[in-house]
């Protein structure tokens, strides 16, 4: 087994150009399984040796442990592609995880914060300090674009076009959109980077990272997270909030003033509508207008 999870994960780079962050998750879901094997059966098995019964243990294990139904349906999936290389590989005849399906999903609705509570927020950070640009340069950003915390971090200064008011951002799976941003963010950007310092030891040019943090280094998704919640207690704001709000709190926002599904769809970057269409739960300001704006008896009349 240890062998063919090696083979597997070496498969995704050369074959499949799969990112990083892809590859971890699969090594972590792939080595929790093991893990979970020689627990079980006191030995490590090989592929050809796990059945859809021994599967069917570890996902009621999970069950038992208080998985998230996410977690445990990305598992799955992994199991699943991990088996169908063994299979081609030789290494196994059948796919034991292809009969478990994943458990039905609870619709969790997204956290986000509303305008006012944005405003307060991005008016947070101190002005007068350099950490303080920089902060409202990221709050501003991952509002303004809908950005990922990794898609964030992950910008360069060649990922810039501030005359178009532009981002090309790297999303999932690899897969590059162009983002717009407003005049808060690009004003924003623009004074950060004009006291930013780059660390020596730190890319330049066109692949200098645009956010950085306090020794001139790329900033990480940690440290983001980490001040985010200064900014969140300084302001009183729930603390519920996360970087992934600013992005709900982006998509909400649009969908509330009118945009179409399908333009936050692209916006987000994401593949699937399915997945955009969580935020319609959560939208209905703008729904209730339109409907009363358009509908002829929304509204009684007063003769």
């Amino acid at each position: 087994m240890k062998s063919a999870i090696a083979r597997f994960l070496r498969y995704l780079v050369v074959e499949r150009n799969a990112s990083e962050l892809t590859v971890k998750s699969y090594r972590e879901d792939m080595l929790a399984l093991q893990d979970y094997l020689e627990e079980a059966e006191g030995r490590i098995p090989s592929p050809a040796q796990v059945s859809t019964f021994d599967l069917r243990g570890y996902v009621a294990a999970m069950h038992d442990a208080g998985y998230a139904k996410t977690t445990i349906s990305r598992r799955l999936a992994s199991m699943r592609s991990f088996f169908r290389f063994a299979m081609r590989e030789g290494l196994c005849e059948n796919n034991p995880a292809k009969p478990l399906r994943n458990p039905r999903p609870s619709r969790k609705l997204p956290h986000f914060l509303t305008t006012k509570e944005l405003a307060k927020l991005l008016a947070a950070p101190d002005p007068a300090e350099r950490s303080g640009l920089r902060d409202r340069a990221i709050l501003e950003t991952m509002y303004s674009a809908g950005l990922r915390i990794s898609e964030t971090v992950g910008l360069n200064d060649g990922d810039l076009d501030m005359e178009e008011s532009l981002l090309r951002v790297r999303g999932k799976g690899r897969r590059e959109r162009l983002a717009p941003i407003g005049s808060f963010a690009k004003n924003a950007i623009e004074d950060w980077r004009a006291v930013r310092r780059l660390s020596p030891k730190e890319a330049t040019g066109l692949d200098a990272p645009v956010f950085l943090n306090k020794f001139g280094r790329r900033i990480t998704t940690r440290s983001v997270a980490r001040m985010l919640e200064k900014h969140l207690k300084i302001t009183g704001l729930d603390l519920r909030t996360s970087p992934h709000s600013l992005r709900h709190s982006f998509a909400t926002h649009l969908l509330d003033h009118g945009a179409d599904i399908r333009s936050v769809q692209e916006l987000l970057g994401h593949k699937s509508l399915a997945t955009t269409q969580i935020y319609t739960h959560v939208s209905t300001v703008g729904l209730r207008e339109a409907y009363e704006k358009a509908h002829p008896r929304a509204k009684a009349t007063v003769s």
